[in-house]
């Protein structure tokens, strides 16, 4: 994940290394196990994503652009977020949304927009068409818009 958003073998080692050091830090010993890897692959990802901001790597930049692109018309801003309710309800609104889809949109979603996987390796990994995936995208980001207008979000 962190070579997707870096693009840099380096950097992505250097994040992987930090993200380690700091859920070792950060993990008290009495914390459950079943949470380590999603709590792993937040570190990872924050990590690479700060690395990538701090270097301004044009091509990482253009795809972080796009990503925000594609759903600035589907979640509410963040001034909006911070006037109404916090960040935290949002997420929460988010994700019962994404656990009431179906699971290959769920997955295609998630991998699209917290792993930031390209369409055509998403339509590889699950063997479908690259129009599919835009597809599924394009209805799963009007459906969610939807359900978080209706949640009292808005747009």
């Amino acid at each position: 994940m962190a070579y997707e958003i870096t693009g840099d073998a380096q950097e992505a080692e250097e994040c992987e290394n930090d993200a380690y050091l700091k859920a070792w830090n950060s993990i008290p010993p009495h914390e459950p196990h079943e949470y380590l890897f999603p709590f792993l692959t937040r570190l990872l990802r924050n990590s690479a994503l700060n690395c990538c901001r701090s270097k301004s790597s044009g091509k990482r930049k253009a795809l972080l652009q796009e990503l925000n692109d594609e759903l600035s018309n589907t979640i509410p801003s963040r001034e909006g977020v911070e006037e109404s309710v916090s960040e935290h309800q949002l997420a929460e609104a988010i994700n019962t949304f994404l656990s009431a889809l179906p699971e290959e949109t769920r997955r295609v979603f998630i991998r699209r927009y917290w792993y930031m996987d390209s369409i055509e390796r998403i339509a590889k990994g699950y063997g479908i068409s690259n129009a599919k995936v835009k597809s599924m995208l394009f209805r799963c980001r009007n459906k969610l818009r939807d359900y978080l207008e209706k949640e009292g979000y808005h747009i």
